[in-house]
């Protein structure tokens, strides 16, 4: 009966990453090639994208970035007065794509 459960919740989990989008969960890949392409002068730092961004967002708390190589963009996470804000920034350019709210 507990391997039943045991394999029942490694099922669940397995289910719930896959179904997530991928830029919410950014691999370990995608950091890796962030900084690469940051090396080779591709995409601006992230301390320059946040210095940037983080002014105009008016008192939200900043929770943290995430990149996705594919589309070479930062995706910037807030949250005010309970609501979760993102912030898709262009990191070749530091470009706000969108704001989503």
């Amino acid at each position: 009966m507990k391997s039943l459960a045991a394999f029942s919740l490694a099922v669940a989990l397995g289910l719930g990453g896959a179904v997530a989008p991928a830029i919410a969960q950014p691999s370990k890949s995608d950091q890796g090639e962030a900084r690469k392409e940051m090396r080779a002068g591709n995409v601006l730092p992230l301390r320059e994208i946040e210095k940037r961004v983080l002014p105009s967002m008016g008192g939200a708390e900043y929770l943290g970035p995430a990149y996705d190589s594919t589309a070479m963009a930062y995706r910037l996470k807030f949250i005010r007065d309970g609501r979760v804000m993102y912030v898709d920034v262009d990191a070749r350019t530091g470009r706000i794509l969108r704001r989503s709210r």
